[in-house]
C-alpha cells in the first residue's frame, strides 16, 4: 500500500491533508495493550495530518470478529470519509486464529466493497505478542495516512 509505504517512508513523500476529513476507528478490545498503542498512534496521526479531533469518532467492540458490525454500522451512518479497523490476532495452537484473521478480513473488505468507503484494516496477525507490540506504532501511523490518503482519493473521483 503506497500510503503505508510513505509512513514507514519507503515511498516518495504525498501531501496528506486530513482538514475537513471525518474519520471512524473501531478498535478490538481484546489484546487491550496492543490495540491502545495502535489507537493512540493512529489518533496523534490524524491530528497531525490535520483531521480535527472533533471529526474523530473512536468505538470499541470486544474482539476482531465483531469489528466489522460495527464498521457497518458508522458506514451506515454516512457521517465519515474513511474508517479505520483496529485489532490483533495472535496465533495460537488452534485454527482460531485463522478462523478470526480470516473472518474478520473478510467483513472488513465487505464494508469497503459495499459501502464504497475506505476502510482502513489496521488488524495485525502476528505470531507472538513481542511481534504485535514491535509493530503496534508504526501500523497505528500507516492506517492513519491510507485513512486520509484513500478519503482525499475518492472526494477527488467523486
Amino acid at each position: 500500500m503506497q500510503g503505508a509505504n510513505q509512513a514507514r517512508g519507503d515511498a516518495p513523500a504525498t501531501e496528506l491533508n486530513g482538514q475537513d476529513l471525518r474519520i471512524g476507528i473501531v478498535q478490538a478490545r481484546f489484546n487491550a495493550a496492543i490495540t491502545q498503542t495502535m489507537a493512540q498512534a493512529c489518533t496523534a496521526e490524524l491530528l497531525a495530518l490535520g483531521v480535527a479531533a472533533k471529526h474523530i469518532r473512536h468505538l470499541t467492540v470486544p474482539g476482531a470478529l465483531e469489528l466489522p458490525v460495527a464498521l457497518l454500522a458508522l458506514a451506515d451512518s454516512g457521517e465519515h470519509d474513511a474508517l479505520i479497523a483496529i485489532g490483533c490476532v495472535i496465533r495460537g495452537e488452534t485454527y482460531h486464529f485463522e478462523l478470526v484473521a480470516n473472518q474478520s478480513a473478510a467483513g472488513i473488505m465487505r464494508v469497503t466493497l459495499d459501502h464504497q468507503l475506505p476502510v482502513v484494516n489496521a488488524v495485525l496477525t502476528v505470531e507472538d505478542e513481542a511481534q504485535a507490540l514491535a509493530r503496534a506504532d508504526v501500523k497505528g501511523r500507516e492506517a492513519a495516512h491510507v485513512a486520509v490518503e484513500m478519503a482525499n482519493l475518492l472526494e477527488d473521483l467523486t
